[in-house]
């Protein structure tokens, strides 16, 4: 059986949090795969030429041979059906309540907290920008973030779940979208969000940001 061709289309900067969780899960999946870009800025993803034109605009972008996917949160469980446990890695929890409260936080995480992601752009995480205070707003998401995650973590344990999922990527990022900045943050909070990032499949998206920025 051939090996699938699998391509990741990213915005130009790696400054995507939606690219980075896919990017994260093809690297914890062990899944080789080629990563190519689109320049937001200059409109390359609204060019019809462009492999995801005619999906939803949008990055990411996955192929796998002809395949073609975007929504991040779709494509992580695409890649867990597709490419399943016991050959490849888990990226969901295996118990059915667990994987279904892993892609609640990850909706979660990419429909509210909009005061957050707006005051706090992942260019702080990834650029090294530091923002001005939260207005009332971010205040108040960020209180909401605070009391979520203190319940979802309660358990003391540095995972969501026990075993590392992709939420835990994703809402570490959330949370170090304020640690990154020098906001106050819950040492509780702060310190689940500083030991996800050492993850290695997370450091090689840091460094390809970095190395973008620089």
């Amino acid at each position: 059986m051939s090996k699938p061709v699998i391509t990741l289309w990213s915005d130009a900067s790696f400054f995507s949090p939606y690219v980075m969780s896919v990017y994260v899960a093809l690297q914890e999946k062990g899944l080789p795969f080629t990563l190519k870009t689109v320049d937001l800025s200059r409109g390359e993803h609204l060019q019809t030429q462009w492999k995801g034109f005619s999906v939803t605009r949008r990055v990411p972008l996955l192929e796998v041979d002809a395949f073609e996917l975007s929504e991040s949160s779709a494509i992580a469980e695409y890649l867990d059906e597709r490419f399943a446990p016991p050959q490849w890695e888990r990226l969901y929890p295996h118990d059915l309540e667990k994987r279904a409260r892993a892609r609640q936080i990850q909706a979660w995480l990419r429909s509210d907290l909009m005061p957050i992601r707006e005051e706090r752009s992942t260019d702080v995480i990834f650029g090294g920008v530091k923002k001005p205070a939260l207005s009332a707003a971010g205040q108040g998401s960020a209180e909401k973030l605070f009391s979520t995650a203190s319940d979802l973590l309660a358990h003391g344990n540095p995972n969501l779940f026990g075993e590392w999922c992709i939420a835990d990527a994703d809402l570490a990022l959330m949370i170090n979208r304020l640690v990154l900045n020098g906001d106050a943050v819950p040492e509780r909070l702060a310190d689940y969000a500083t030991f996800q990032w050492q993850r290695a499949s997370v450091q090689r998206w840091v460094a390809l940001s970095a190395k973008r920025a620089g």
